[in-house]
């Protein structure tokens, strides 16, 4: 069962508070992927193995909507820049958000992601990341058990 602050995040969301749509209105001028200093949900993020020290990072990650339903323009373009090529029909916009982060960040570790808004044109997402080298991580057991080391 959420807890009482996730359930006013959704309550928040649903309602379409002025709250949230202006913060949303500063997301969509900031890049696809932001490195934020904390998470928008903070309890969520816990969950997930979120503490705020160093060597984790949180993330937030702009996925645009479209899926299979996107038209293919009509020549003139390699297939790499059509953007049609990258979300595919059986990832769903989550999986897409974690693909593109830890690809970005290939020195850390996922931990977790959660949703955090979603429009007519975008989804985002937060992502937790850990850097297994980072000495305070190393010496956290709680979370070496969900993150292996690198040699």
């Amino acid at each position: 069962m959420p807890s009482y602050q996730d359930q006013t995040w959704i309550r928040l969301w649903k309602e379409n508070s002025p709250d949230i749509r202006e913060r949303v209105v500063g997301w969509r001028k900031q890049n696809a992927v932001t490195r934020i200093d904390k998470p928008s949900r903070l309890q969520r993020a816990r969950r997930l193995g979120y503490k705020a020290k160093q060597g984790i990072i949180v993330v937030r990650m702009r996925v645009g909507t479209g899926g299979m339903r996107k038209q293919r323009p009509t020549g003139g373009r390699r297939p790499k820049h059509l953007g049609v090529t990258r979300i595919k029909a059986d990832d769903n916009m989550k999986t897409v958000a974690n693909r593109r982060v830890v690809q970005r960040y290939p020195n850390m570790k996922f931990l977790g992601s959660y949703f955090v808004y979603k429009d007519g044109k975008h989804y985002w997402f937060e992502v937790i990341l850990a850097d297994p080298d980072h000495p305070r991580i190393a010496q956290d057991k709680e979370i070496t058990k969900r993150i292996p080391r690198t040699a």
